[in-house]
């Protein structure tokens, strides 16, 4: 019995991570309705995320863009062999950002970013047909950076800064397939870990080789998050000696893998500008996940997920209309980093497309809404999930999952 929990929790800290893979592409509502290209487009402040280097080519003297988006997801389950279906009934998520410039001279800018790349609520069917691996789970991670951004010549500039991350997780599952109290309540466990904590740094560069042309470069290092001493608890177990859960806590590592995203954005005309990113994060790094149990006579575990580095492909187009509205439209391809075999369903998702779009109002000379919308469609898959065990037997967990998420969002940009 003791051997599921340690795959439970297992199955846990891989959702951790595997939601930080998730890429929850929401850090500006300008870059977003362009289909979230940035690394190249000199806009706003969102540049604070997407490519530090261009703060310095910001023309005001302080830039502010702040902002939230509400992520609408939806994820349905099913097992025709069994006759099975589950759906998920997830509350509204609400990543948000806000990004700070300020022009100390004509060659040096510094910045302060706060945004949530990383974060999942999904909460399917009590007791559905895959409880044993996951009830619930809510997690969550901020970032906060400080930011430096210089001019080397008038058309070359570089930037970057140091990343603190903070988050936490809540989990809940079933113990097993079958193993209930006296009443029949399910037994299950809720694992809690909360001010987890780690550093990582960002680097970039931005390059005008011509006045209707930029190209950009940014770096996002590598995180490696330590969860320590997380809470464990059980509920609903027999009264038996063969099946006693004590409440424990557990540390493990789970690593945040770094980024590279090039790319470039054309300047038509004073009407048209046009943007391409491409994004590469390096799963690779995640072959396996070692969790260390404090309980004695607990085996400390080891779970394998092999992930694989994966891209992302990012086009997008902005049309300024007139002096108070400015138009947005994009598209983005995004692969998932999961390999046939380990497809679980904390985070459930394939391959997807991408469909965004949006709008700049002018208020004043100095204050701009900010609005956008994304529509993400995944590639329905037949997948499973291959290392549950019981009785010492994988025992996998496989079915058809549909999943599809709509997220409007509303920002405001502000300068002086």
């Amino acid at each position: 019995m003791k051997k599921l929990f340690l795959l439970g929790l297992l199955i846990l800290a891989g959702a951790t991570t595997y939601a930080g893979g998730y890429r929850v592409s929401l850090q500006g509502q300008r870059g977003l309705a362009m289909g979230h290209t940035g690394v190249a487009v000199v806009n706003n402040a969102e540049l604070a995320f997407f490519n530090p280097a261009g703060l310095v080519f910001l023309e005001d003297k302080i830039n502010a863009a702040v902002g939230v988006s509400a992520v609408f997801s939806d994820v349905v389950w099913q097992n025709e062999e069994f006759g099975q279906s589950a759906r998920t009934d997830s509350p509204v998520g609400t990543p948000f950002y806000a990004y700070f410039s300020y022009k100390l001279s004509d060659k040096f800018s510094v910045g302060l970013a706060a945004y949530t790349p990383y974060g999942s609520s999904v909460e399917w069917e009590k007791d559905w047909a895959g409880s044993h691996l996951i009830n619930d789970i809510s997690l969550s991670a901020i970032y906060v950076q400080a930011l430096g951004s210089y001019k080397i010549t008038e058309n070359l500039s570089v930037g970057g800064g140091p990343i603190y991350v903070s988050g936490s997780v809540n989990f809940n599952r079933n113990l097993n397939r079958t193993l209930s109290d006296l009443e029949g309540n399910r037994a299950n466990v809720t694992v809690d870990a909360s001010g987890v904590s780690a550093w990582g740094w960002s680097a970039g560069a931005m390059w005008s080789p011509i006045d209707s042309l930029n190209i950009g470069v940014n770096y996002r290092s590598e995180i490696i998050v330590k969860a320590e001493d997380g809470d464990a608890d059980f509920e609903n177990t027999p009264d038996s000696p063969l099946t006693s859960f004590p409440d424990t806590t557990f540390d493990a590592e789970l690593p945040l893998p770094a980024e590279l995203t090039i790319g470039a954005s054309y300047q038509l005309n004073d009407k048209w500008l046009f943007a391409f990113d491409y994004n590469r994060t390096f799963w690779g790094v995640y072959e396996s996940l070692d969790v260390d149990f404090a309980a004695p006579g607990t085996p400390d575990s080891f779970n394998p997920r092999e992930y694989e580095d994966s891209s992302i492909y990012r086009f997008g187009l902005q049309y300024t209309a007139n002096d108070m509205f400015t138009l947005r439209a994009g598209y983005y391809f995004d692969e998932s980093p999961v390999q046939s075999g380990y497809f679980a369903p904390e985070t459930p998702r394939n391959d997807s497309n991408n469909f965004t779009g949006g709008l700049s109002v002018n208020v004043t000379d100095n204050v701009a809404i900010d609005a956008s919308f994304l529509y993400s469609k995944f590639k329905e898959i037949d997948e499973s999930y291959d290392y549950y065990q019981e009785n010492g037997q994988n025992v996998p967990f496989e079915g058809t999952y549909k999943s599809s998420a709509f997220v409007p969002g509303l920002g405001v940009t502000i300068k002086i």
